[in-house]
């Protein structure tokens, strides 16, 4: 058995969560050192909100997430759920507003973004080798 078989992810992600909030964004384990935000969406289907921790960068006053789903062949949920509705809820220490997600699946700002992340986190490159498709960058700008 790998070690991700024995990982319970909704429950590891509402405990991440839960800590994120009731202490200001800081967390421990995995996360600890890395740059999180809570990105609140609405299910493509279901119309369920939902809310899912991912690390990100800034580029000026936007965030920037990457779909990668760690190398995955498909896209994350929480990514479809952006394309078919991208009005979110952002969650940052001390800050919470309401966003819009503009996805970038290619061309050089997709690039550059993309590789910013990278260069922060090396794991970003590692998952654009593991997958055929082109991993996409959303943009979550204020409103």
């Amino acid at each position: 058995m790998t070690s991700t078989e024995s990982i319970d992810f909704n429950e590891f992600n509402r405990n991440l969560i839960e800590e994120f909030r009731a202490n200001d964004g800081v967390v421990t384990g995995p996360f600890a050192d890395s740059p999180l935000v809570l990105v609140t969406h609405t299910g493509a289907k279901s119309g369920i909100e939902r809310t899912t921790p991912l690390v990100h960068t800034r580029d000026g006053d936007d965030i920037v997430i990457i779909a990668s789903k760690a190398g995955s062949p498909a896209h994350p949920h929480w990514y479809l759920n952006l394309l078919a509705n991208p009005e979110v809820t952002v969650e940052l220490p001390g800050e919470t507003y309401r966003a819009c997600a503009t996805a970038l699946t290619e061309g050089p700002e997709r690039e550059r973004r993309y590789h910013a992340q990278s260069e922060l986190m090396p794991n970003f490159a590692q998952y654009q080798e593991k997958t055929d498709r082109l991993i996409p960058v959303v943009v979550l700008q204020k409103i």
